[in-house]
């Protein structure tokens, strides 16, 4: 054997060796992580509070028993229409003692009172109603000379349209009152009957024109002075009552746009907060777990279609929304002591940095710093994940 095949023999086995080192090393090498990534982009960004929801009627009218008595079979039922004044139920009185005729006059004159107090309201309306038109057309004359933006002229008309429902519902309070007080007057009129003669009728009427929501029993009946005999309400007048927890509830003021999903139909609708109610209540969750919630009401600004009273929704009331946000997906954040922090993919591999956030949304984040459009993060990372780490991006070739 000459030196040169041996030279060359001894070449071959360190190739070898070297090759055997190599497999060896590689096969210790940890594996590249499978990860799905997200660009970092810019779009629009909602900030929302999601809740589930039910409409209401705006105003609910309970037809009740002034006194006690016998009363007729009731023929209405849900969804028939009647007009104001239409005849509900009729109603013969029991006898009444001194002491009741005396609880009967102090019930007469509350309800004068209930009724002079809503003809005040109902002026108050009226007046808040012709100031929204003047403001309006104020407005209108301040867009058409290019003073104020076409927005400026939606937000007067929506002001004068909310005027007008509120004066809508004030006159029907007006009506209802009136027609609590003939109620109760009629009690204190069987008293003027002769003797001997029978009692005559006391006639319940409707005090609005709309539909029948409820009728608890129809069948004739003794009742009870103040038993509810026909629930009365404008179906097509619908409110939206979101119960949002108080925490959540203080974030939202009137005027916020509101979107309702999930209802049966297809797209959503659109309304509006009108008020946030000052008083909260105690709700026991699913889980058994106390929580203080408050209602928030909003009002429809797109028909509401087929809905009706207490149909269940759900809503989402726009906290704040920005157009051309530099955003990243929420799934993509994770913490790190007390910052936010995310991994990002450079090459095939993935480095760990810190981020300033702006506004957060359910699914979505602005990105306030650190971050620079169209860099890719890491959307789910796991705790096979760290710094450095070699990374393989699902669905790259």
């Amino acid at each position: 054997m000459t030196a040169m095949a041996f030279d060359r023999r001894k070449l071959l086995y360190a190739a070898l060796a070297a090759a055997a080192a190599a497999i060896v090393a590689w096969g210790f090498f940890p594996d590249p992580v499978m990860v799905e990534v997200a660009e970092v982009r810019r779009g629009p960004l909602e900030v929302t509070v999601d809740e589930d929801a039910e409409t209401r009627a705006r105003e609910h009218y309970v037809v009740s028993a002034p006194v006690a008595g016998r009363v007729s079979r009731i023929e209405l039922r849900e969804g028939d229409r009647v007009a104001e004044g239409q005849l509900v139920a009729q109603l013969w009185a029991a006898p009444l003692t001194a002491r009741q005729r005396e609880e009967q006059g102090a019930k007469v004159a509350a309800a004068e009172a209930l009724v002079r107090e809503a003809n005040e309201k109902l002026r108050h309306a009226e007046a808040d109603h012709a100031q929204a038109r003047r403001e309006r057309e104020r407005v209108d004359k301040l867009v058409a000379q290019n003073f104020l933006s076409p927005q400026g002229a939606e937000q007067s008309r929506v002001a004068e349209t909310t005027s007008a429902n509120e004066v809508e519902a004030a006159r029907f309070r007006s009506r209802f009152a009136e027609a609590e007080v003939r109620a109760a007057r009629a009690a204190l009129y069987v008293e003027g009957a002769l003797p001997g003669k029978p009692a005559p009728a006391i006639t319940l009427r409707s005090p609005v024109a709309g539909s029948v929501l409820r009728v608890p029993d129809r069948s004739e009946r003794v009742v009870t002075a103040g038993a509810p005999l026909v629930t009365l309400g404008d179906p097509s007048r619908l409110e939206v009552v979101i119960d949002l927890l108080t925490t959540e509830a203080v974030k939202v003021k009137p005027g916020m746009p509101v979107r309702l999903e999930g209802w049966g139909g297809a797209g959503s609708l659109a309304a509006k907060v009108r008020l946030v109610e000052p008083l909260a209540f105690t709700k026991v969750s699913a889980l058994g777990v106390e929580e203080q919630r408050v209602n928030v009401i909003a009002d429809f600004v797109d028909p509401p279609g087929p809905l009706g009273d207490a149909f269940r929704v759900e809503a989402r009331v726009v906290l704040w929304r920005g157009e051309g946000v530099l955003k990243l997906p929420v799934s993509a954040l994770f913490r790190r002591g007390e910052r936010w922090s995310v991994f990002v993919v450079e090459g095939n591999r993935a480095r760990v940095r810190d981020v300033q956030l702006g506004q957060r949304g359910t699914l979505e984040a602005e990105v306030a710093g650190g971050l620079k459009e169209g860099e890719r993060v890491v959307r789910h990372p796991s705790n096979d994940l760290e710094d450095g780490g070699r990374v393989r991006v699902a669905g790259a070739g």
